[in-house]
């Protein structure tokens, strides 16, 4: 008789002593007392902001079950689809999300569009909390005439074409313009503009997908600007990102003196980043850059350079109307000072002939359900500390929490703030524990009434290893697979 029959047909606990070893009623005395419900905790989103608040749950709590619901059959959102190929090293936190998934206490669904397949509500009644952390799934517009010609992109979607996002695989962008204006100062700007700049062989050893590469090959890119409309203190971008830029082979750098003249003075009490920041700007502007460099830079064919204090106006056609010719743009003036500094507009208005145009201007959030509270304007959930408003039981953390700011440690901070009120309110009785919940194995059933097969984790491991695979038989870490029915095909769906 097993050890588990002996107790299903015991009527006391004392009764054990005479069923099993000697030394086992601890540990029965641990199973009678251990009978508290399992918190089931969902995610909706599979990227840094998800798997940090899943690692975070899993840590502290002993007992919770924490399931991740997922879009894409693929997991790891932005590290996968916005980490340039040329940043690897960015991607490492990868090994920490999987070892999170491969727990036994979380179950990783992809290809389940929460709000379509499965409700927020119907996830409510499964789960004792749910934690909305799908990202920004949207760009900012420019909101100006224009922007919809055939040549003008947002940054996002050109990302996500050469980082192999599936609903940009098909983006083929044009790029046989010699000049190209990146309309933002923020580090996917400065991205996008050495995707562009870069030599094949160095991006040849990336995961950058094999259709990018080939129309990169035949790009007729030679100069890329950068424009803000503020000043040289106010860029987004980090200093990391620069040094790259500056040291980028086979492109020299384009910063006018006269921009940069004075800033010394400006920036002695500024924070340290931004001080060290300006000064790598000052002095790439307005120093001798030594034989070597001047050298090297003097045998370049290509150019990128920043441009201030310009706001985009209209982007301005061909004369078939349809293709891009160049961008006006009003020239401004700031008001106040620092990171509060407005850019106001004096009146004069420049034009710059390009045929490709790229809004890096920021990402934006998306309402995924009637019954979670958005505020539209800020493109965020309304919430307090990870707590939606009104909302008990709902939770959200990254960038639909916070609004699409910062880098991947200001999203692990920040969700490691959500899954702490959760805890909090585990541990209070805020969040209702008292009854038990269906969690993953409901979710599953009401999928599978509605014709939806969820992949599991193992199943994206097959996938994994099919593109390291095919990335290995061309020198490349992984050749990534944009077509999700390819990707269900091969798991034999």
């Amino acid at each position: 008789m097993s050890c588990s029959a002996g107790i299903v047909g015991c009527r006391r606990g004392a009764s054990l002593r005479f069923l099993l070893p000697k030394g086992s009623v601890a540990g029965i005395k641990r199973l009678f007392v251990s009978t508290e419900v399992i918190p089931r905790i969902c995610i909706i989103g599979s990227g840094p902001a998800g798997f940090y608040t899943a690692q975070h749950l899993l840590k502290h709590h002993k007992q919770a079950q924490v399931d991740i619901y997922e879009k894409l059959p693929i997991p790891f959102g932005l590290v996968r689809f916005g980490v340039a190929p040329d940043h690897p090293e960015v991607k490492n936190v990868i090994n920490a999300f999987t070892q999170t998934a491969c727990s036994d206490r979380c179950i990783y669904s992809g290809n389940v569009t929460v709000g379509k397949d499965v409700t927020i509500k119907e996830l409510q009644k499964a789960y004792h909390a749910v934690v909305l952390s799908y990202g920004a799934e949207d760009s900012r517009r420019l909101g100006i005439p224009g922007e919809d010609l055939a040549g003008v992109y947002s940054a996002r979607a050109f990302v996500g074409w050469y980082n192999g996002l599936p609903e940009n695989r098909d983006l083929k962008p044009d790029l046989s313009s010699e000049t190209a204006v990146v309309l933002g100062h923020g580090n996917v700007a400065l991205d996008v503009a050495r995707i562009l700049l870069s030599p094949l062989e160095i991006l040849r050893k990336s995961d950058i997908t094999e259709a990018s590469l080939t129309a990169l090959a035949r790009s007729k890119v030679k100069r890329v600007c950068l424009i803000g409309r503020r000043g040289p203190l106010q860029v987004a971008f980090t200093i990391k990102e620069l040094r790259e830029m500056i040291n980028l082979p086979n492109a020299r750098p384009f910063l006018n003196p006269a921009d940069f003249k004075g800033l010394g003075d400006a920036i002695k009490d500024v924070p340290r980043p931004r001080k060290r920041l300006t000064e790598l700007m000052i002095k790439t502007a307005l120093e001798d850059p030594g034989e070597a460099m001047a050298s090297r830079w003097a045998s370049v064919s290509r150019e990128w350079s920043l441009k201030f204090l310009r706001s985009p106006l209209e982007v301005l056609p061909m004369a078939d109307g349809r293709q891009a010719r160049a961008i006006r743009m009003a020239v401004t003036r700031l008001e106040g000072t620092g990171e509060a500094a407005k850019a106001v507009p004096t009146g004069e208005v420049e034009e710059m002939t390009c045929g490709l145009v790229l809004s890096s201007i920021g990402y934006k959030s998306l309402p995924i359900d009637p019954a979670v509270p958005f505020d539209p304007k800020q493109g965020i959930i309304p919430n307090n500390l990870g707590r939606v408003l009104g909302a008990p039981g709902l939770y959200c953390s990254g960038w639909v929490k916070r609004g699409p700011t910062g880098v991947i440690i200001t999203t692990m901070n920040d969700s490691f703030d959500t899954a702490q009120s959760v805890l909090e309110d585990l541990q209070s009785g805020a969040l209702d524990v008292s009854g038990a919940k269906g969690g993953f194995d409901l979710v599953r059933s009401i999928l599978q009434s509605r014709g939806i097969c969820p992949v599991s984790f193992s199943d994206w491991e097959k996938i994994d290893a099919a593109e390291v695979a095919r990335g290995k038989l061309s020198g490349k870490p992984r050749e990534k697979i944009t077509d999700p029915r390819e990707m269900l095909e091969l798991i034999g769906r």
